[in-house]
């Protein structure tokens, strides 16, 4: 069965982005109740209000790892007191690879078996596997009024994809 991509659009999380009409890159970015701001740095030509789409990424890609890595730990039940991560981007060219770099921070009293084993589910979290297996995009133009004024979904692909990783991490 094929499915389209308007379908495919209200099976996952959809999120709604706008220009604000404000600088020349400023957009605000709208998810069930969330919204927030993105934009270019000041120095780029932007207002400088708010994360950069790579910015985003990045985050995205932190914010995952230890989401899983503590899932993952509080299922086991080890002393994991604090997860932190640090992610940089880096590309040479629009043509070549992109480079994140993350490094992980693991605090609490846990052996060397379990810091191995919390390493390796930041590899297995979903915007790892998301990132490192390259997505398909689909682009569709709508007529004006086809977006609507707000996203209002609030499924969690995210935490079925962590689960998933938790349930077959072992």
């Amino acid at each position: 069965m094929s499915e389209n991509a308007s379908d495919l659009a209200s099976a996952g999380e959809a999120t709604l982005v706008a220009e604000t009409g404000l600088g020349r890159f400023q957009s605000e970015a709208k998810l069930g109740s969330s919204a927030f701001l993105i934009d270019e740095p000041v120095t780029a030509g932007g207002l400088g209000s708010g994360p950069n789409p790579y910015d985003l990424l990045s985050s995205a890609l932190g914010a995952c790892t230890i989401m899983t890595i503590r899932l993952y730990a509080t299922r086991k039940g080890w002393p994991l007191s604090r997860v932190r991560a640090r992610v940089a981007h880096h590309r040479d060219t629009l043509q070549a690879r992109d480079i994140f770099t993350r490094e992980v921070s693991l605090e609490g009293p846990l052996d060397t078996t379990q810091r191995a084993r919390l390493m390796e589910m930041a590899d297995r979290c979903p915007v790892h596997l998301t990132l490192h297996r390259g997505s398909d995009v689909t682009t569709t133009l709508l007529p004006v009024d086809g977006l609507p004024g707000d996203a209002t979904d609030t499924k969690c692909e995210h935490m079925k994809g962590m689960e998933e990783a938790c349930d077959s991490g072992g």
